[in-house]
């Protein structure tokens, strides 16, 4: 009996170790700093909490320096300089930098709960052996003293940007990585993408008292700075000097602002939705983009807080800064002078982020497509027309792109290890968007939108992995679904199905089924008749052992399923062949079918395909 009971223990022990997997650690940053507008330059304390929540001892913790990436011969650099098609906005500028021009963060001294640490600089990685081991479940503080210098602004961050915002202050201070289950993500900046520790930040930035600052968090001293965040009414109470800013954030994995003497401030208060703050440029263009587009990111708010789940924060600030659009929690740096249309769209996709990333914090720089494909295609649902069923039509069109280009690389790689930026590109944003399209037509609209809310409030505030948002989809579905994660994420194989020899079978009609690519699909064939009538043949993959539920009035049959296995299949029409006028597969086009023109079959007008392997 002891024996069947230490058994059962130790399986029991082992059980929870299994599910106890997905730990995430945790920080809390206490920060103040000081931005020299003269100089460029920002001298900080930075207190840091890190609580090891991991099963691991660990002996060194690292840090990103991303301002180190703006150095003439730095990874970033070389990268621009022989990559075959180079970032427009870097190019060669970061080897041409002087030396007043240039970023860096520099540590000054760094001591573990009272000792000294000591650390080695590798490029935008900061190595930090520690005087006493970090042991599982306890935690440590980390107390520093850094310098920075705010480099001429050309990717993301930097002062003077081409609209002439003073700073855009991101990626701007010694930023812990991200240690989780698969260890330590201490990648170099080269370029793109991020991923942080879940935690929270308080903030004090002093700078000149002419300088408006925006960005993560909310603002505790409104009624000493003014500058439109105090309440209508409310005395400010300003001191002589320079001016401190408070913010603190919770729950987030990042911290960014920026600071302009000339910003305007205006707020929209989103029904059931956060506060938007919006500054912007006091240019009268500017000025008039910023207020039409007012309403229409309050729109942006509502519909991806009903159709994806709701926006975990108060507020939300949209900031004039940047080179292009980048997310952080709880605001966006955005360009704001170009036209509603397209400051719209950038502002548009980088709220959306605030879902796909800011709430859902896949690790971006090794799920891209997660991050980015997923933002693209809740963007485009919140502006698309109305009456525009497939406004996801751009990014297959630019996948397309892609395959004949020739240049398509497998998205199961870290973001900047793709062969050309190109590549990247179209695999982070088109190919993530039209992965989740393709995955509504293979499970449906009704599951795929309950998949997607569910996913989103079971995973906010965590790190989710690809197989944690399949797993919801197929629990809502009811539906196996790997084979497709599999196959769009970790190849590069192309979908193309064809229809071939269509012929009379007394009062029934056979038609040959082609699978040309290597991709399987479930297969939809629209049948349309001479006297206007029309039936759907819906043949699924073997792959996902169930059938997506029924939809549409169009009346629809279920065919047995195709194994993925076999090239070819024969579907049964139930009707003559002389009564009908067209065969179509997926006539909608949700498939990504490389090749269209060999899917449909009309009466009389067109040779079926021919299969090259068949004699």
């Amino acid at each position: 009996m002891q024996k069947i009971l230490l058994s059962y223990f130790l399986l029991a022990s082992v059980a929870g170790v299994a599910q106890d997997f997905r730990w995430q650690q945790r920080v809390e940053y206490t920060m103040s700093v000081k931005l020299d507008v003269t100089t460029h330059r920002v001298l900080g304390d930075q207190r840091l909490v890190y609580y090891n929540n991991s099963p691991d001892t660990l002996t060194k913790v690292y840090y990103h320096l991303f301002f180190n990436a703006f150095q003439p011969g730095s990874m970033m650099d070389v990268r621009s300089r022989t990559i075959a098609d180079p970032d427009g906005r870097v190019t060669d500028r970061i080897s041409k930098l002087k030396d007043d021009e240039i970023g860096y963060q520099k540590v000054m001294s760094l001591n573990q709960d009272g000792k000294a640490a000591t650390y080695t600089v590798h490029g935008t990685v900061l190595e930090v052996v520690l005087p006493r081991p970090i042991m599982p479940n306890t935690k440590t503080v980390l107390n520093m003293k850094f310098e920075a210098q705010v480099p001429v602004q050309i990717r993301r961050s930097g002062r003077h940007n081409r609209e002439g915002v003073d700073y855009s202050m991101t990626q701007w201070y010694p930023r812990l990585c991200e240690y989780d289950f698969q260890g330590w993500h201490a990648y170099q900046y080269v370029a793109r993408e991020f991923h942080g520790v879940w935690g929270d930040f308080d903030v004090k930035i002093t700078l000149d008292p002419r300088y408006v600052v925006a960005g993560t968090g909310v603002l505790q001293n409104p009624q000493q700075i003014g500058h439109g965040y105090e309440k209508p009414g409310t005395k400010v109470t300003r001191p002589a000097g320079d001016l401190t800013w408070h913010f603190i954030a919770r729950d987030v994995i990042d911290f960014a602002w920026a600071a302009d003497p000339d910003y305007a401030h205006d707020r929209v208060q989103v029904p059931d939705g956060p506060e938007v703050h919006l500054f912007y440029l006091k240019k009268e263009k500017t000025m008039d983009t910023w207020k039409k587009m007012q309403p229409i990111a309050v729109h942006v708010f509502r519909f991806l807080n009903e159709r994806f789940g709701r926006y975990p924060f108060d507020t939300y600030s949209i900031i004039q800064g940047g080179d292009g659009g980048m997310e952080y929690p709880m605001c966006t740096l955005i360009l704001g002078d170009g036209s509603l249309d397209g400051v719209s769209g950038t502002m548009a996709h980088e709220v959306a982020h605030s879902w796909y990333q800011m709430a859902l914090a896949s690790n971006e720089a090794l799920y891209p497509w997660m991050d980015e494909g997923y933002t693209s295609f809740a963007s485009e649902e919140a502006l698309a027309n109305p009456d525009d069923k497939f406004p996801h039509r751009g990014a297959y069109e630019s996948y397309f792109a892609l395959v004949n280009s020739g240049l398509q690389e497998p998205i199961s790689q870290h973001a900047d290890h793709y062969t050309t930026n190109r590549a990247y590109g179209r695999a982070a944003y088109s190919m993530g968007e039209v992965f989740l399209e393709q995955l509504k037509y293979i499970v449906g609209e009704e599951a795929f939108y309950a998949g997607m809310k569910r996913y989103y409030n079971t995973w906010k505030m965590k790190h989710p992995e690809p197989n944690d948002f399949i797993r919801i989809m197929e629990k809502v579905s009811g539906m196996q679904l790997h084979w497709y994660l599999r196959y769009w994420v970790n190849t590069t194989k192309r979908i193309d199905y064809a229809i071939g020899q269509v012929s009379a079978q007394e009062n029934n009609t056979l038609v040959d089924l082609h699978r040309i690519g290597e991709f399987p699909m479930p297969v939809e064939v629209v049948v349309t008749y001479r006297d206007g009538r029309q039936e759907l043949y819906y043949v699924p993959t073997n792959e996902t052992l169930a059938n997506k539920p029924a939809s549409g009035s169009v009346k629809r049959m279920d065919a047995t399923p195709w194994p993925w296995v076999n090239p070819t299949y024969t579907l049964l029409i139930n009707g003559k062949l002389a009564d009908i006028e067209s065969l179509e597969i997926d006539p909608t086009q949700r498939m990504a079918d490389i090749n269209r023109k060999n899917n449909a079959f009309r009466a009389g007008s067109q040779k079926p395909y021919q299969d090259p392997t068949r004699k």
